[in-house]
């Protein structure tokens, strides 16, 4: 619950303490607040199972989520909804007393359920089907429609790859097992992928005031997969000695496949080698055109974010 201290001209956060939120709360020029479960919150909530009680903010921004990870449960999926469409409806309805002025919301290129393709802008169909994608489509659509009907300024962000200190998802894993020498490059692999850094977007959102819309977020580079690799590889001082061609590797995942079904870790399934040698790009010319969005090259920051072994 809120703790009833007063606050003028602040903001308020979700997942303030998770990989992107974390990097979001430094980069805030006012006095933010941090709602989520944990202890080091200002707002105790679970906004999955809870409607918070809220003071005046100015600005809202929605960050807290449930991805990375894939349901093999009925209870799993619905989780996702759960957290993402419910913990976002009870939010909004936590603002009702106190509207903000502006709504900012973390979504995901992950909306237009894509595996692969080049330069997707935002007025692509939404085709995603997996819970993690249906629970994102459900939340934008429940922040536009209570937005609009408040004449509140919503802007909803679509990120893709977010690169940073200590990435999750499979950004982490890649980077993990480099560290550990463990890492097997795919020979021949020019798939590109949409990327952005965790430090342009809380740049980005520090200095929204009043904008709306719908925009895709990428450095604009689009580097190839191999290129990634290696620039994680120079961070840690550990070269990918190991390199394997795509049949192969393809029948490893297929064996991965098999010990997910049996519910036992692989470090390499058929979906996430898909994933990485499909490419898969974004256009972002709109948040340039509309909201100033100028963000720097991942391959150029990747040395000074990582941190070295």
């Amino acid at each position: 619950m809120y703790s009833g201290l007063k606050y003028k001209s602040s903001g308020l956060l979700t997942g303030a303490t998770g990989f992107l939120g974390r990097i979001i709360h430094e980069h805030q020029q006012v006095r933010t607040l941090r709602l989520g479960r944990g202890p080091q919150n200002d707002i105790r909530c679970d906004l999955s199972r809870e409607v918070p009680e809220l003071p005046a903010v100015h600005t809202v921004i929605h960050n807290a989520g449930k991805a990375h990870s894939v349901p093999r449960s009925a209870a799993e999926a619905q989780a996702f909804f759960e957290v993402n469409e419910q913990g976002t409806r009870n939010l909004l309805q936590g603002l009702e007393a106190q509207p903000p002025r502006q709504f900012i919301f973390i979504s995901s290129v992950a909306v237009y359920g894509l595996d692969e393709g080049s330069s997707i802008c935002e007025s692509a169909p939404l085709l995603g089907i997996t819970p993690y994608a249906q629970s994102k489509i459900k939340a934008e659509n429940a922040v536009r429609e209570w937005c609009s009907s408040r004449n509140i300024p919503a802007l909803i962000l679509r990120p893709p790859l977010v690169y940073g200190p200590n990435p999750p998802g499979n950004l982490g894993a890649i980077s993990a097992m480099i560290q550990r020498g463990r890492y097997v490059r795919i020979s021949g692999n020019t798939a590109r992928k949409s990327i952005v850094l965790a430090e342009d977007i809380a740049r980005l959102i520090a200095r929204i005031d009043g904008q709306s819309g719908t925009y895709n977020l990428t450095d604009g580079q689009h580097p190839r997969f191999s290129d990634l690799e290696e620039a994680i590889a120079q961070v840690h001082e550990q070269p990918i000695r190991f390199g394997l061609p795509l049949s192969l590797l393809q029948l490893g995942a297929y064996g991965g496949d098999m010990l997910k079904k049996l519910k036992l870790p692989s470090p390499l399934y058929t979906a996430r080698l898909n994933k990485m040698t499909a490419t898969l790009t974004f256009d972002d010319h709109a948040a340039r055109r509309d909201i100033g969005w100028n963000p720097q090259s991942v391959l150029s920051k990747a040395a000074s974010i990582l941190p070295k072994s």
